[in-house]
């Protein structure tokens, strides 16, 4: 594995060639579910507006989320700035230099961890990603369902056996295991004649490579409808912070209703002209979600009173504050709606009667 990395693995990932824990833990976090070329277009603007644990730590959580906005699964971004607070706060800066310790830090799972350990303090520590569990269960046979802890304490005990006698080399085993799952030993379309653990595959041999690893399949996804409320008045919208836990969480956002019998009660009798824009279907993990958006500009010239009994039926569905458009890109946001309220991007709108 270590010869075969050398050779053929991955040599130009921006968070390769470093031994600072700050880059290597960023780059192990935004890979985390997110394919590699999205992660390319948002690491180096990541580490350019926050280069060091010092400035992350230091940052509003704003601003944190208004970086990673676009890359999803925005708990990643959370806690990432809650660990780097804990790492200037409590250990001076500086990363611990184990995995077990590392480990013990707000958000930083087991195989994070020993990747962290690995490739910047030359630790002998097992990882055991998506990727790595594929490989290592292809290669052994391991038909066990790792849906089940049980299963997956025992596939990690095996990933540990397997670890090279010393920790020369380390990283290089690493980053193979890694290279491997992600180039060779695919998902759906295993290239086997260039893998170099080829000859001791198990499933290769079984002739049946897809059906490891195994895991209890996935509840059918579940649709959801909502409704987003825009509400505009003299070149502000009116944007919420979503509540946690929950979707989106942390983030601004739209007022967002369940149906339109509740939009329609907010916006009984207001003042202006709604209108129904084209909705906006977004994948998460659990369920698809198709929201229906629709842009209600008020009158510029409002008395404060009228204004007042709108924001008050906004503040029934959340708490809110008036924003200024062109600011509002600065502020951390789900990705469809950064879309939504891009200039040009609003599409064709139907007037609602």
């Amino acid at each position: 594995m270590i010869a075969w990395q050398r050779r053929h693995g991955r040599h130009d990932l921006p968070w390769q060639g470093t031994r600072d824990p700050y880059r290597v833990w960023l780059s192990e976090v935004m890979l985390q579910q997110t394919q590699v070329s999205t992660v390319l277009r948002y690491y180096p603007a990541f580490l350019a507006r926050f280069p060091d644990v010092a400035a992350l730590a230091a940052a509003p959580l704003d601003d944190v989320l208004a970086a990673w906005s676009g890359l999803g699964y925005y708990s990643r971004a959370r806690h990432l700035w809650h660990c780097a607070r804990v790492v200037v706060s409590q250990h001076g800066g500086r990363f611990p230099t184990s995995s077990v310790a590392l480990a013990a830090l707000p958000g930083i799972g087991r195989s994070t961890a020993a990747a962290i350990a690995a490739f910047c303090f030359g630790e002998r520590a097992a990882i055991l990603d998506g990727n790595v569990k594929r490989v290592l269960a292809r290669v052994l046979g391991f038909g066990e369902d790792l849906a089940r802890p049980v299963h997956e304490r025992a596939l990690w005990a095996l990933a540990e056996s397997l670890l090279p006698a010393s920790a020369r080399g380390i990283e290089a085993y690493t980053q193979g295991l890694m290279d491997l799952g992600a180039t060779v030993c695919l998902a759906r379309a295993p290239r086997c004649d260039a893998c170099p653990l080829a000859a001791a595959c198990v499933a290769r041999r079984e002739g049946r490579p897809q059906a490891y690893p195994v895991k209890t399949r996935a509840r059918r996804r579940a649709r959801r409808e909502s409704h987003w409320l825009w509400v505009e008045h003299r070149g502000r919208l009116w944007l919420q912070r979503r509540p946690e836990p929950g979707v989106w969480a942390g983030l601004w956002c739209l007022p967002v209703l369940d149906d339109a019998q509740a939009l329609g009660s907010i916006v009984a009798g207001w003042p202006g002209q709604g209108e129904s824009l084209q909705p906006v279907d977004h994948a998460l993990t659990h369920f698809d979600w198709r929201l229906h958006p629709v842009r209600w500009a008020l009158p510029g010239r409002l008395a404060a009173t009228r204004l007042a009994a709108v924001e008050a039926r906004l503040r029934s569905t959340g708490d809110g504050r008036w924003v200024d458009v062109a600011e509002a890109a600065d502020l951390g946001m789900p990705a469809p709606l950064r879309r939504l309220i891009a200039p040009g991007s609003r599409g064709p709108a139907v007037v609602r009667p």
